[in-house]
Parts: structure tokens; C-alpha cells; sequence
């Protein structure tokens, strides 16, 4: 697996009592010294006209200069530095770089993985919100979707991060050519991301929203993907898949109540990755949220190692298990998804 990495995207620094802060990509830096097989890759930093490409110009032109200013609270949660302009740019261009690695096919299929920030699923269009500036996964897509060399007609988000990736569904929600799918917790900020919205006008059924109540563990999220992902996927066959790789519905991690354990991320990357050779896309990973240190460099460690030839663990305990999809039914039903489980 091939990280993408920048020391610039450390200049970014909201203050020491904020939860997204740089020590969230040393803590990562750290653990992945332990493994094997760890690339790292510093890419280009977009400019404005490719965050403009899905965010409003206007409104890009106004993070630019309040930077310059100096920065401070865009809202309560949201807070800039003078640094924060480049590390904005950086991160982007990380995700760029992930997706353009990813369909090159390059370095023998090495897996990428950008791990820039600030992360981004949460800003939408003309707006910054939940420490999140640019949408890196949208710019992303956008640049793949736009490219002449790159054959990407379709392109399909997966977002894990405990939190709904509204900025992500907001920028797509009416089109036809990329199909975002969120895992998250029901309820938690920013309260979007309902089983009922589900896209509109060419956008119809190209969003899926599967919201777990809290407390939902392990087998509910594998047992997701497994089944109404993996069956919208394969049927809207897209060129590109992408995860929006939030880590912060782990179960130790400080503001969540999903439950889930450091193998989930194994055993969900591992069916991702089988999807993708099912249906021959290219498959990155952008890195979004995760509060909790520990877990959260354990957790991307875990991505690298299930890549890197480690078998994930499959669960076994049959009662939770039971339990744990019949969450995952009920979500289902509302959605009105007739999927086998």
C-alpha cells in the first residue's frame, strides 16, 4: 500500500484542545514504522480552479483570503490558521494523487491511500463545516470524471466515517454519474443523511444513506456492505470506487457510540477490495475522521495489513451476530431494499 503524505498538511493546526488535530497523522506516521511495505508519496497541491470544479468559486476565494487574514473560527467547530490555505490545497491534491494512482494501476497495484488533512466530506458546496474546508473525495472524483485519459464514467464513494458525508452527498446529490453511499451513526452531527434521501432529478438512486442506530457493532456494518452495497455497486458498475475512510466509528473512539472494533475496518476493506476485482474498478482511500489516537493509527494499520496479505477475522459470535443484522433489517426496511442478508 502507497501512503500519501505531506508535512505541510501539519501546518494546519485549529489549537491544542481541538479534536482534529496534526497529532491524528503523526499518531499514524508512528504506527506504520512497525510495518511492511509502507511507500510514502508527497503529490502537487491543486489550485483553486480544481476545488472550484465542485465548490463554489466565490466561496473558495473567501477560505483563500480568510487564511491570509489570519484565519480563526469560520464557525464554533471549523478554525483556520494562516497555514490552513496550503494544507487545504495539499490535502486535495493528496486525494488527487490517490485516484490517479489508483487507475493507473501503478507501482504493481499497490493500493493508495491519502492521509491529508483537514478532511472533507463535510463541506458542501458554498460552505465550510465540521472541520472540514474542501471536499477532498469530490475534487477527486470531479478531476477523475473530468480527465480524457482516464476513462472514468462512473464513480462510487463509499463513506465509512461515523459522521454523514453531507458535503459529499450535497455536491452529487443530482447526478447521475457518481453514487455515494453512508454508513452512519443515525442522529449524531450533522443530523443528515435519512434513508429517504436518495438523490434527485439524474441523481435519483444514486445516494444510499444506511444510518445504524448507536451502539450497532461489527457484524451490522460488514453485513451492509455485504449486502445492499455490494448489490448497489455491481449494479451501477462504476469505473472508480473510493472510501471515504473515517475511523472515528470505532469503538474506543472519544465521540461516537458505534461500536465498532479494529477488524471491521480489516474485514470491510477486505470485501470492498473483492467488489472492485468483481467488477474491475480501481479502488483508493481517503482519509477523513478519527479522534481517538491509538485507535485511529491502528485502524488505517489494519487497511495496510489486510493489503499487505493478512487474512481479517471473521466473527463468530452467532447471538451478536443475529442481533447486529437484525439492526441492519430494520434499516433495510425503511429504506424499502429488498436485499438477502
Amino acid at each position: 500500500m502507497q501512503f500519501g503524505y505531506s508535512e505541510v498538511c501539519l501546518e494546519h493546526d485549529p489549537g491544542p484542545r481541538h479534536p482534529e488535530a496534526p497529532d491524528r497523522l503523526r499518531a499514524i506516521r508512528e504506527r506504520l514504522k512497525t510495518k511492511h511495505g509502507v511507500e510514502y508519496v508527497e503529490a502537487d497541491p491543486v489550485g483553486i480552479d480544481e476545488i472550484a470544479s465542485v465548490h463554489d468559486r466565490e466561496y473558495v476565494e473567501s477560505v483563500e483570503e480568510f487564511c491570509a487574514e489570519g484565519g480563526g473560527n469560520w464557525d464554533p467547530d471549523t478554525v483556520a490558521v494562516e497555514e490552513t490555505w496550503d494544507a487545504i490545497r495539499q490535502s486535495a491534491g493528496l486525494a488527487c494523487w490517490s485516484i490517479q494512482t489508483a487507475l493507473e494501476g501503478a507501482t504493481g497495484r499497490k493500493t493508495p491511500f491519502s492521509i491529508g488533512r483537514p478532511p472533507g466530506h463535510h463541506a458542501v458546496e458554498d460552505d465550510a463545516m465540521g472541520f472540514c474546508f474542501a471536499n477532498n473525495v469530490a475534487v477527486a472524483a470531479q478531476q477523475a470524471l473530468e480527465a480524457e485519459t482516464t476513462g472514468v464514467d462512473r464513480v462510487a464513494i463509499v463513506d465509512w466515517d461515523v459522521h454523514h458525508g453531507n458535503g459529499t452527498q450535497d455536491i452529487f446529490y443530482d447526478r447521475g454519474d457518481v453514487f455515494f453511499v453512508s454508513l452512519h451513526e443515525q442522529g449524531l452531527y450533522p443530523g443528515t443523511g435519512s434513508v429517504d434521501e436518495t438523490g434527485t432529478g439524474e441523481g435519483e438512486g444514486t445516494t444510499m444513506n444506511l444510518p445504524m442506530p448507536a451502539g450497532t457493532g461489527d457484524p451490522a456494518y460488514l453485513a451492509a456492505v455485504e449486502g445492499p452495497i455490494t448489490a448497489a455497486l455491481t449494479e451501477y458498475d462504476p469505473d472508480l470506487l473510493i472510501v471515504s475512510a473515517g475511523f472515528d466509528a470505532h469503538r474506543h473512539d472519544p465521540i461516537s457510540r458505534i461500536r465498532l472494533s479494529t477488524e471491521a475496518y480489516a474485514l470491510m476493506t477486505d470485501r470492498l477490495r473483492s467488489l472492485t476485482d468483481d467488477i474491475d474498478a480501481a479502488l483508493a482511500f481517503v482519509l477523513e475522521g478519527g479522534y481517538g489516537l491509538d485507535v485511529l493509527a491502528d485502524s488505517v494499520a489494519i487497511v495496510h495489513e489486510t493489503f499487505d496479505g493478512r487474512e481479517p477475522i471473521e466473527p463468530d459470535d452467532e447471538e451478536m451476530e443475529s442481533r447486529s443484522r437484525g439492526v441492519l433489517e430494520d434499516v433495510l426496511e425503511e429504506h424499502d431494499l429488498d436485499v438477502d442478508l
